[in-house]
């Protein structure tokens, strides 16, 4: 009987984890640039543009696919 060679199945799991980890960083990114401009929003009074910026950014968390558990068929 052969050997089953694992290597290829492992390479193919460091690459969907590296492609999740660049996810996860762009995402990370975003919330802090929209944490800055939330802040820059409020340190000008502008309390209401603030929430709806806030409202926005919970609306697009709500309808966006989870960066950490892949969807099925990834």
């Amino acid at each position: 009987m052969a050997a089953i060679d694992p290597v290829p199945e492992l390479k193919a799991e460091i690459a969907r984890l590296i492609r999740e980890l660049e996810q996860a960083e762009s995402y990370e990114l975003r919330l802090r640039a929209l944490i800055m401009a939330v802040k820059e929003q409020l340190a000008a009074g502008n309390a209401e543009r603030a929430l709806s910026m806030l409202n926005a950014a919970l609306n697009d968390f709500d309808s966006a696919t989870d960066v950490v558990v892949p969807s099925k068929g990834s």
